[in-house]
This record gives C-alpha cells, sequence and structure tokens, in this order.
C-alpha cells in the first residue's frame, strides 16, 4: 500500500476565507454563529446559522462557468483554488496530469426551488435557462469543479449525510493507496440557504438559543438544546507520498487511517456502537492504537443525543487517558456535508501548529462525557495524531487518523 499525504488545504467557512484566518479562528476561540434575518421572515423556529460571506466570482470565472455553479459548488471553487495555490499545482500541470476529484455534497435546494418557482409563474420550461440543470444535481460541485480546473481522473460525489466529506477523504485515500490514482483533489461542501435548511428547522433539532447566538453550539454541555446548521466548503489535495516528494510538493499531513460503519438503526438514530466501530476501524487501519492518539475532534454536533451516544463510544477508547477532546462545531455550527473535510482541515492545522482547539460553551458537562480529556480552552503541545470523527443521518460513520510528518 502506498502512503497517503496533504499536501494543499483550503477552506471557505464562517471561521473565515483561508487557511490564516480560519488558523486565527481556531486558536482564539472565536465562534461564526450568527442570527440570519431571511430565516426568520422565511418562517424558521431558529434563525441561528453559520454566517459564510458569498463569494464574488467575477473576474475569477468566465460568465459560461459562473452560470452552472450552485452556491455550494462556489464555495468549493474558492476553497480548490486554495488547495491547488498550497499544493503548487498549477493550470499546466493539471493540463498535463490526470488528477481525480472526490467531493461530498448531499443536497441542492435553491436551484430546484428556483426551477419550480419559475414554472408556477411562468408555465414555460424555456425561461429556466441552461444553468440550472447542473447548478441543481447533486454531483454539482464535481462536475463543474472538474470541468474548471480539466481533471481527468476519479470524478463522482460522495452522498453520506454528514459523513459525505469525510468518506470523500477515504475513498480518495484508498483510490491512491491501491495505485489508481497519483492525486486526487478531496473536500466538502454545504449550502447555506435557508431553503436547504426549512426541513432540518421543522423537525426541531436547531438551538433556539438566540440572546446570545455565539454560545448557542455547546457541544457536550448539559445545557445544549439543538445543533446551529452551518456550511461552506472545504478542499484537500491527496497525493501519493513518493509522488509528492518527486515534485517537490511540501508535505502536510499523512491521511494514516480511515474506518466506517453503518448503524443499522433508526434513520435519524445515533448510535453508540456504530461509532465506536468507525473509530476502531480507523485506528487498525492506520496500525495505531486509542493511547497513540493526541486529540480527537469528536462529530458532536450539540444535539442532546447525539454527543451522548458518541461520547459514550469516545468512552470505550478514550474514557480516562491522556487524549484531549473537543468540538470544533461549538464554533462553526454543524457544517452538515462538508464537515468531515472542514473538520479535517481544522484538525491538520492543529498538528501543524500544535495546539487543540477549544470546546468553547462548555460549563457543565454531561454525564456521559464525564471521563473524557475535554480541552475547554486552548491547549499549547505538540501533536502527532489526531482522529476526527463525522456521523450522518441513515447512520453512516466516518472516521479518519491523520499524522504529522
Amino acid at each position: 500500500m502506498r502512503k497517503v499525504v496533504v499536501t494543499g488545504l483550503g477552506i471557505w467557512s464562517c471561521l473565515g476565507k483561508n487557511i490564516t484566518e480560519v488558523n486565527d479562528s481556531l486558536r482564539e476561540g472565536r465562534s461564526g454563529v450568527g442570527i440570519d434575518p431571511v430565516r426568520r421572515a422565511y418562517g424558521f423556529r431558529s434563525p441561528l446559522t453559520g454566517l459564510v460571506e458569498e463569494p464574488d466570482l467575477k473576474g475569477l470565472l468566465h460568465r459560461r462557468m459562473r452560470v452552472g455553479l450552485s452556491q455550494e459548488a462556489a464555495f468549493a471553487y474558492m476553497a480548490a483554488r486554495q488547495a491547488f495555490e498550497q499544493a503548487g499545482v498549477t493550470d499546466d500541470y493539471l493540463s498535463a496530469n490526470e488528477v481525480g476529484i472526490l467531493f461530498g455534497n448531499d443536497s441542492t435546494a435553491k436551484p430546484t426551488v428556483e426551477m419550480h418557482e419559475t414554472m408556477l409563474a411562468k408555465h414555460d420550461t424555456q425561461l429556466l435557462g441552461s444553468g440550472l440543470i447542473f447548478q441543481s444535481m447533486n454531483s454539482t460541485v464535481n462536475m463543474n469543479l472538474s470541468t474548471i480546473f480539466h481533471l481527468r481522473g476519479i470524478n463522482f460525489s460522495v452522498s453520506a449525510a454528514c459523513a459525505s466529506g469525510s468518506h470523500a477523504i477515504g475513498l480518495g485515500k484508498m483510490f491512491i493507496e491501491q495505485g489508481l490514482q497519483d492525486m486526487v483533489l478531496v473536500g466538502g461542501a454545504q449550502e447555506v440557504n435557508q431553503y436547504a435548511m426549512a426541513a432540518f428547522d421543522a423537525l426541531s433539532t436547531f438551538s433556539v438559543r438566540t440572546d446570545e447566538p455565539a454560545k448557542a453550539s455547546r457541544p457536550f454541555d448539559c445545557s445544549r438544546d439543538g445543533l446551529v446548521p452551518s456550511g461552506g466548503a472545504a478542499a484537500l489535495v491527496l497525493e501519493d507520498y513518493d509522488h509528492a516528494v518527486s515534485r517537490g510538493a511540501n508535505i502536510l499531513a499523512e491521511v494514516a487511517g480511515y474506518g466506517f460503519s453503518s448503524n443499522g438503526g433508526g434513520i435519524s438514530e445515533p448510535s453508540e456502537e456504530g461509532s465506536f466501530i468507525a473509530m476502531s476501524r480507523a485506528l487498525s487501519n492506520a496500525g495505531i492504537t486509542a493511547q497513540d492518539i493526541d486529540y480527537v475532534n469528536a462529530h458532536a454536533t450539540s444535539t442532546p443525543q447525539g454527543d451522548r451516544e458518541e461520547a459514550l463510544a469516545l468512552s470505550r477508547l478514550f474514557g480516562n487517558s491522556r487524549t484531549w477532546i473537543s468540538s470544533t462545531k461549538s464554533m462553526t455550527g454543524h457544517e452538515c456535508w462538508m464537515a468531515g473535510a472542514s473538520e479535517a482541515v481544522y484538525s491538520i492545522l492543529m498538528l501543524q501548529n500544535g495546539y487543540v482547539a477549544p470546546n468553547i460553551n462548555l460549563e457543565h458537562v454531561d454525564e456521559a462525557a464525564q471521563s473524557l480529556r475535554i480541552a475547554t480552552g486552548r491547549i499549547d503541545q505538540p501533536l502527532k495524531l489526531i482522529l476526527s470523527n463525522s456521523f450522518g443521518f441513515g447512520g453512516t460513520n466516518s472516521a479518519i487518523v491523520l499524522k504529522r510528518i
């Protein structure tokens, strides 16, 4: 098996629009959560969300390219540009070499709603234009990015709820390990418009702590009352280690392990056992034990049941140990389809810069998490191995082990 490394990172999130801004936010424990007045007017129970800036693509992309980009594909384009730039991957390189793309995405609501509204008003399909079809397909991210960057390798979307971005990284690792690709752009993207989140709001899964938005996302805290939706995009350039060395690339980290499982239970029910199996499989794939892990970036979304089940699984592996644990969702909210990719980026920034980002808003630790070493403030120390968890509706679970090189 070939060693798989990360040579480029890109991020567009409520914590910042590049890795420098995001790293500063993580170190400072700064929340990106706020109030969206559009949601309040639209009829949401909760107007809380991660506040993600819309990118201005004029001057970066020709209009013919922009017209087919959904909101999440635009976010992903900005993240991919950054990742390729950091990896030293130029347009000439992409034109001369086969590079793949695997991106996590599990909804594209806005263009679908827009098509429906146009048809209701005009009753004429000719007025829909040419771009909406490419915006509305679930593969909108990888089809647009593969066209823009001239990618000619493996090319498909990973649709696995809130584990989509993490599974994309795991699958990219497998393609490279087996010699099927030398380089793959992987990541996750999440739209942040009100249309995408209304059905979640209907389930009463969102926090309604609107008096203090920055304190609404409270993973592992006894007073948590639900998650805060968020989004954006994250991208990573994965490469075969020897390939990266041969072209003189700067190696940021190794993707050392990938684990997965399916709960096989209720469609929206988290599972201690499923979480435990995915984490254990990732550790085994990396050839390490739980005691080797310095830090776990927990999935913990700030929902009562989800945090509890993960805490029980984490306790089986890391209870009363030296391993630090926190959930960056305390700052970002739940970035849904992009979360597994963005949290891999956050984890690599911690590996590179020697710190554990804090689990902010944790005032009274839930009973199920009492044995865990949760970082309520930033911890400055060298890190070698990080485990990052991502779980989703339908019982899909993914865990990634990242290693400093």
